[in-house]
């Protein structure tokens, strides 16, 4: 008896431990070219947990490891919500497309904490319509905090009568509190920074009643820190005039990169705590110095300050996976020998390809930057090269008979093999090699030892793709294709109304 006690133990221990969230739903009216992606939003690296189709009849399902219970980024379409989400939760979501993000309803075990979030945020938006900040910006100090701290007890009074509506969990009710306060220190800087100017008091600095304020609401800052960006970007602020002076002073030929000014700036900041310094430089780093356009000579020196500045290990894992995400494997590296699936349920392998060297496609049927408009360059690249070199077109569409389709609507004729990654957004070809649906189509060289030969490219009229294809075959391209396929990280689509 005690050995199935034991067992049931353990089990239960490792049902309440999971990180796991399964999600389903269906957005009425949805379309099968649209995706749906989950992003923690407390995170430094912004990289989609989850990538999900949506079928013809707009239902979808599928499930990741959350890093964290608290909010998530839902993206759909262009358009985005904040979601509250637990590890071993299953969830169910629900709307019509065409109303989402304004409009959608959760059900399942995420119920009661979103219906909080909601309750709560439409609360606080009606309160918040009938204050007048440039008017509490000219009040004198002492009025100003009165005030404020009167709008941070109303406020927080309707966060409890939400939750006690809602039976919310205290993890969500706490971070909604946190949040109230992380939005009232933004209203403090506001203040701080523009009362001298809206009053003609040129010689205006707070108080320690007012840093005390400010204290009162970072009771307890590494969670804060952790959970909260709107937090970050408050503190940033109140560093924001003293790196300025810093960085005028230290980089006066405007070469050094933000991230390496600000290392250095915090550097002077001795009684800052570690994990601080850990976030906000993150956060600069991943808005300013992490990106595709970033040099060769500068993502050196961001490795470098991820390996030397950065102490947290989960910080510094995420900045290290979105570097790896942008730059994709090194040159020179064996290519993924994660396993494919070709038409005939044959495996396939990209190292297996070592008779030529190999241009390799990535792409998916959903994707918006493939269209008939844009094959016949493709097709113009392959037979001009194909006499010395291989072509692998790689499916990651979802599943193997909607592979079967794409490739013979697509790619029917095509000189080269035809593979699918299973499962895939979520294959390991594409974790493997750090694809993701806004890397779509992507295009990578290999040699003919089965080693990368180039670094990802998002544009089939790259001169610099068109000169490592002349390279790795000896030939001599007449020009350049004047089409492009083309994909976020080379022409983002236009924001979305919020």
């Amino acid at each position: 008896m005690s050995k199935y006690f034991l067992m049931l133990l353990v089990a239960f221990a490792a049902m309440s431990c999971s990180k796991k969230v399964e999600v389903s739903g269906n957005f009425a009216g949805g379309s099968p070219l649209e995706r749906i992606e989950f992003i923690e939003a407390s995170g430094v690296a912004t990289l989609p947990l989850i990538n999900i189709g949506v079928d013809s009849k707009g239902s979808f399902s599928g499930s990741f490891e959350a890093p964290k219970d608290g909010m998530y980024i839902m993206t759909y379409a262009g358009k985005q919500a904040m979601v509250y989400l637990k590890g071993g939760q299953k969830v169910n979501i629900s709307g019509q497309a065409d109303a989402f993000p304004a409009k959608f309803t959760v059900t399942g075990d995420a119920k009661k904490n979103n219906d909080f979030i909601q309750e709560s945020l439409a609360s606080i938006q009606e309160y918040a319509g009938k204050i007048n900040v440039g008017e509490l910006v000219t009040k004198d100090e002492a009025a100003f905090l009165k005030e404020v701290e009167k709008i941070r007890t109303d406020l927080e009074s309707r966060i409890d009568a939400a939750a006690k509506k809602t039976s919310a969990d205290s993890e969500a009710v706490q971070w909604k509190k946190d949040e109230l306060n992380a939005s009232i220190l933004g209203l403090m800087t506001q203040y701080e920074m523009n009362h001298a100017q809206a009053t003609g008091k040129a010689d205006y600095k707070v108080s320690k009643n007012f840093t005390d304020a400010e204290a009162k609401m970072s009771t307890n800052k590494d969670r804060m820190l952790k959970n909260q960006p709107i937090y970050r970007n408050y503190l940033l602020g109140k560093l924001s005039k003293d790196f300025q002076t810093y960085a005028e002073a230290h980089n006066k030929s405007g070469q050094e990169t933000s991230s390496v000014l600000f290392s250095n700036f915090l550097d002077t900041k001795k009684d800052m705590p570690q994990l601080e310094k850990d976030y906000l430089l993150a956060f600069v780093m991943s808005n300013s110095d992490i990106n595709p356009s970033t040099t060769p000579e500068n993502a050196a020196k961001i490795t470098k300050l991820i390996q030397d500045k950065i102490k947290d290990a989960t910080i510094k894992k995420d900045l290290k996976h979105i570097q790896f995400v942008l730059s994709g494997p090194k040159v020179g590296e064996p290519i993924s020998a994660a396993k494919l699936v070709k038409e005939d349920g044959s495996a396939f392998k990209l190292a297996d390809n070592k008779a030529k060297p190999a241009m390799v496609m990535f792409y998916a049927s959903w994707n918006p930057y493939i269209s008939e408009a844009t094959i016949p360059v493709l097709r113009e690249i392959t037979n001009f090269y194909k006499s010395k070199m291989d072509f692998i077109y790689v499916n990651l569409d979802d599943t193997k008979d909607q592979f079967s389709k794409t490739s013979k609507a697509m790619l029917m004729g095509f000189p080269g093999t035809n593979a699918y990654g299973e499962a895939g957004m979520n294959s390991q070809i594409a974790k493997d090699l750090g694809i993701f649906g806004f890397k779509l189509p992507s295009f990578i060289l290999i040699d003919k030892e089965g080693k990368v030969a180039s670094k990802f490219f998002f544009n089939l009229g790259d001169p610099e793709l068109v000169t490592m294809l002349d390279k790795i075959t000896g030939l001599k391209a007449p020009a350049a294709p004047e089409a492009t396929l083309q994909n976020d990280l080379v022409q983002p689509p236009v924001p979305a109304a919020k």
